[in-house]
């Protein structure tokens, strides 16, 4: 039996072509053990508008913005792997990312075809432990569509392709690259037992809140380090299909409970004119 080529849709952050993001992803896809074809999409050459918050995709399944979204949400179909990588602007992952991301109630309008894909995440950092928060931007984007992320981690490259030229980042690409159709590289050191994110807010006493699924619990000191104890909220996002699809019908029903609140609310808004 001749096994199916796979599909793999990059997701280029990075305005800057051939740059280290998009390096990263073509290397993961050439040193995949099968046949491989990639469809990459650099998000500054789309046209991605600013989200209306509107809810009309919630209700008509497609967004009234006509614009390249349309782009992803097609690649995201079609891909049966996902890679994303975002350069670091300012400590944090390129406005790109988070472009796509507020656009994200559209994911909903074909959420069966793009859910539960095998995904890898890179931030890329031109200095070594400034990339800040640009990881768990990533980490997001993926949760939002709630992807399998086989692997995610940060690299770090300053110059256009020096990705390529540092021993470490060759092992972390190999690893990303195995992962991806493979098997899952654990992260090191403690994470949410949740959602697997590595980034919390410590909240005082031994209260502590996981930033990439947004639950809370408290944190306590063990033999082998950090151990965390996270408790789901009543409203979750992306832990599983089902909370998701919940929160869409949530959205909806706000949506209703606005029209119905328009006379009250116009008379708070009319003082602030």
């Amino acid at each position: 039996m001749i096994a199916k080529m796979k599909n793999i849709l990059g997701l280029c952050a990075s305005p800057r072509k051939l740059g280290n993001s998009e390096i990263a992803i073509k290397e993961i896809c050439h040193r995949q053990s099968e046949e491989t074809e990639l469809r990459l999409l650099r998000l500054s050459d789309l046209k991605i508008q600013n989200c209306h918050a509107c809810y009309k995709c919630l209700f008509d399944d497609k967004c009234v913005l006509d614009d390249d979204i349309q782009e992803i949400l097609k690649g995201l179909a079609w891909a049966d792997g996902v890679v994303v990588a975002s350069p670091t602007y300012f400590l944090s992952v390129h406005s790109n990312i988070k472009k796509v991301l507020d656009r994200g109630l559209s994911f909903y309008s074909i959420a069966s075809e793009i859910w539960h894909k095998p995904a890898v995440g890179l931030a890329i950092a031109g200095i070594e432990g400034k990339e800040g928060s640009s990881l768990l931007g990533v980490e997001t984007f993926l949760k939002s569509i709630l992807a399998d992320i086989k692997y995610s981690d940060v690299i770090y490259a300053a110059f256009p392709g020096e990705i390529i030229r540092n021993e470490n980042n060759d092992i972390k690409l190999q690893e990303a690259a195995d992962s991806l159709f493979g098997k899952r590289i654990a992260k090191s050191g403690s994470c949410c037992p949740l959602c697997g994110g590595d980034s919390f807010r410590f909240l005082g006493g031994n209260r502590v809140k996981c930033l990439l699924c947004s639950n809370s619990g408290e944190y306590s000191i063990g033999e082998n380090g950090i151990v965390f104890d996270i408790h789901k909220d009543e409203h979750e996002l992306f832990l599983s299909e089902q909370v998701a699809e919940h929160h869409k019908e949530w959205l909806k029903e706000m949506k209703n409970r606005f029209f119905a609140e328009i006379p009250e609310l116009k008379k708070i808004r009319d003082r602030y004119k």
